[in-house]
C-alpha cells in the first residue's frame, strides 16, 4: 500500500546532531515541513556523497522551513564516530537519526529485512505529519539534493494554492496549471511554437 497521504507513525529515537546526542520522535517532525532521508548504512560508498550533498543544500532548506533528518540503522554512537572521521560528514548540520532496532526504517517500509538495511528511501511530510512525497531507490542509485529541494518547493505551493498544481520541471516563479479542466468543452489549449515548424495547439489534460 502507498504511503503517500498518510500520516507518520510513532517513533522514539536518538540522533546526533551538531555534536550532541538528543532525544527525537516523530512528534518533532510535526509543525512543520520535514524531510527523512533514510540510507543503507555509516561508512559506505554511495552515502557520503548523499549525505554531503544535503549538508550542501542544508541551508536552502532551512530557508524555507524545512529541516532534514537522516536515519540508518546504524547506532547513534556510530553516526558520531563517522562524523569524527570524515571530512565530508563533518559537514552536516541536520539530526543524524540512529534506528538500531528497524523501527523507523519499518514504519517507512524501506527495509531489507535479511539485511537490516534500509533502501535509500526519500519523503517528504508537511506539517500535519502526512507523507506527500515518496521515493525509494535501490542501494546502488544515488540521490540529487537540489532536486529533492524542488519537489519540497511543489509540494509546499500545492499545499498554499489548492486550485493549483505544478507542471513537470516546475520551479519558483514558472506557471501553474489549474486543479481541474473540463475536457468536455472547448477545455484548455496552450499553443505551442517552434521556429521552423507551424504552430500546433496542444491539448492539457485533466490533473
Amino acid at each position: 500500500m502507498s504511503l503517500i497521504n498518510t500520516e507518520i507513525k510513532p517513533f522514539k529515537a536518538t540522533a546526533f546532531h551538531n555534536g550532541k546526542f538528543a532525544p527525537i520522535s516523530d512528534a518533532d517532525l510535526k509543525g512543520n515541513w520535514s524531510v527523512v532521508v533514510f540510507y543503507p548504512a555509516d561508512f559506505t560508498f554511495v552515502c557520503p556523497t548523499e549525505l554531503g550533498d544535503l549538508a550542501d543544500e542544508y541551508a536552502s532548506f532551512q530557508k524555507i522551513g524545512v529541516e532534514v533528518y537522516a536515519i540508518s540503522t546504524d547506532t547513534h554512537f556510530t553516526h558520531k564516530a563517522w562524523h569524527d572521521a570524515s571530512d565530508t560528514i563533518k559537514k552536516i548540520h541536520y539530526p543524524m537519526i540512529g534506528d538500531p532496532t528497524g523501527t523507523i526504517t519499518r514504519n517507512f517500509d524501506v527495509m531489507i529485512e535479511e539485511e537490516g538495511l534500509a533502501l535509500r528511501g526519500t519523503f517528504v511530510i508537511n506539517p500535519e505529519g502526512v507523507i506527500k512525497v515518496c521515493e525509494i531507490h535501490d542501494l546502488g542509485i544515488g540521490r540529487d539534493a537540489k532536486e529533492l529541494l524542488r519537489k519540497v518547493q511543489a509540494a509546499q505551493y500545492v499545499a498554499s494554492h489548492p486550485g493549483e498544481v505544478c507542471p513537470a520541471k516546475w520551479t519558483p516563479g514558472d506557471a501553474t496549471l489549474p486543479r481541474s479542466l473540463d475536457l468536455g468543452s472547448v477545455t484548455y489549449l496552450r499553443l505551442s511554437e517552434d521556429a521552423t515548424l507551424t504552430p500546433s495547439l496542444e491539448l492539457v489534460g485533466k490533473v
